[in-house]
């Protein structure tokens, strides 16, 4: 019986595959012309997707909540030719993003491409999270995203035309320990993402879920650390540094700019957060079982109450250390370092 299913199934893989194949011949061939507006691109992967865009031909905005890092991300995009406007904007505040996205349409024309790109992580275990912590993620990585989104969308529709890529995770395909508030907003972002992607079909609005794995960004040094701070940075700093389990911030910009220029709806990356994505649907007792054990190995939460503290406040032996190289090297790249830190 299973034997004479297997000619069907072949059948309808090969279907598929085409079908995908067939689907991405509508894209667009470049962004040349085009406005891109990018959340949280004064630093890390929105600077790196500002700067691919820029290349593309795109005419650039990109807000921020620092107008430091903002003003140094603008100099660095303007000595590559490109065409920029900032916005200091705060993506959980409604009116200041319905004015950034006025101010935009104003300065460069009609949004052709946003990219939800800001976000914030928070790393501790669960038992050290506040209310507080769960609050701000949420702000910051679903509404700070859908804020956005129903300010450029009726423009997107009257023209029929329009791209969205929200920058979820891995985190949201899949509950990682230690990243409990940040999984728990990214699930909710990613479905937003298939929602939205459903109904604008229609419209002619592409939204695109874009899912990587760790990115060499330098981030950890501005994300939020609980419990055990230097040791939670530690092992965080140093995932996020290693080849094989992460990925290069221009590795990821140019596969999520190709996959939203396609219409893509979701774009998943590296491998290993692909086989992991597809052992949660297959296996879910199972991962649920080694995700316990890699949490067996994270720090322990202390005993008493704990306070926050930011990766550049967090750091220890381990962290810089020849292990985070690729990591502090990309932060020095990427905008992650606030001038009184220096860059040694």
């Amino acid at each position: 019986m299973r034997r004479s299913r297997l000619p069907q199934l072949a059948f309808w893989a090969a279907a598929a595959w085409l079908g995908s194949r067939w689907l991405r011949d509508g894209g667009w061939p470049s962004l040349a012309g085009r406005t891109v507006l990018v959340t949280g691109g004064s630093r890390g992967l929105g600077l790196v997707l500002a700067r691919e865009a820029a290349a593309d031909g795109a005419r650039i905005a990109i807000c921020g909540r620092d107008p430091e890092a903002l003003a140094r991300a603008a100099e660095a995009l303007r000595r590559i030719g490109a065409r920029v406007l900032t916005v200091e904007c705060d993506v959980t505040d409604p009116a200041a993003v319905r004015r950034m996205v006025e101010e935009v349409v104003a300065r460069l024309g009609p949004v052709d491409m946003l990219i939800n790109n800001a976000g914030v992580i928070e790393v501790g275990p669960a038992e050290t999270m506040a209310l507080a912590d769960y609050e701000e993620a949420m702000a910051t990585n679903f509404w700070g995203v859908l804020y956005p989104v129903l300010e450029v969308l009726p423009g997107m529709r009257a023209r029929g035309d329009g791209r969205i890529v929200n920058i979820t995770s891995f985190g949201g395909k899949l509950g990682v320990p230690h990243l409990v508030p940040y999984s728990a907003s990214k699930f909710a972002a990613l479905g937003l993402s298939q929602g939205l992607r459903a109904e604008l079909a229609a419209d002619g609005v592409a939204v695109t879920a874009a899912v990587p794995g760790l990115i060499r960004t330098g981030s950890p040094r501005n994300a939020i650390f609980r419990g055990r701070h230097r040791a939670e940075y530690a092992w965080f700093s140093i995932a996020d540094s290693l080849p094989g389990l992460s990925v290069s911030a221009e590795t990821a910009a140019t596969r999520i700019l190709a996959a939203a220029r396609r219409g893509d709806a979701e774009v998943l990356f590296p491998v290993m957060a692909r086989v992991a994505a597809i052992a949660q649907a297959a296996a879910p007792n199972l991962t649920a079982r080694l995700l316990a054990g890699v949490n067996r190995l994270l720090p322990r939460a202390p005993s008493g109450r704990t306070g926050r503290r930011r990766g550049a406040e967090s750091q220890s032996p381990l962290s810089p250390s020849l292990l985070t190289r690729l990591g502090d090297r990309a932060a020095r790249q990427y905008n992650q370092f606030a001038p009184e830190e220096g860059r040694a």
